[in-house]
């Protein structure tokens, strides 16, 4: 579970909390009043979203060069043409 904390009790305990992110995997939400600011997380966990963000954006760059030659609103014709498809299974 990801816990959140303040960035009073971060400033506080930077060191603590470090060591827990990097030894024990612990992730943590950092807030600064009821706004959620910031997410600390293990290097490793972060590099392995980075790899997999970028080889979803590729697919994304994919199916947009395929689509470039259709409309916005065929697209969208298209998509409310499917989604009915579905709801009616």
């Amino acid at each position: 579970m990801v816990k959140a904390l303040t960035a009073l009790e971060v400033r506080g305990h930077l060191g603590e909390i470090l060591e827990e992110v990097f030894y024990k995997g612990k992730e943590y939400i950092i807030k600064r009043g009821k706004k959620s600011m910031a997410v600390l997380m293990p290097v490793e966990e972060f590099e392995n979203y980075r790899k997999q963000r970028e080889k979803d954006m590729g697919i994304f760059d994919q199916i947009r060069s395929k689509n470039r030659s259709y409309s916005e609103e065929e697209v969208a014709a298209d998509v409310e043409e499917a989604l009915k498809a579905v709801r009616k299974q």
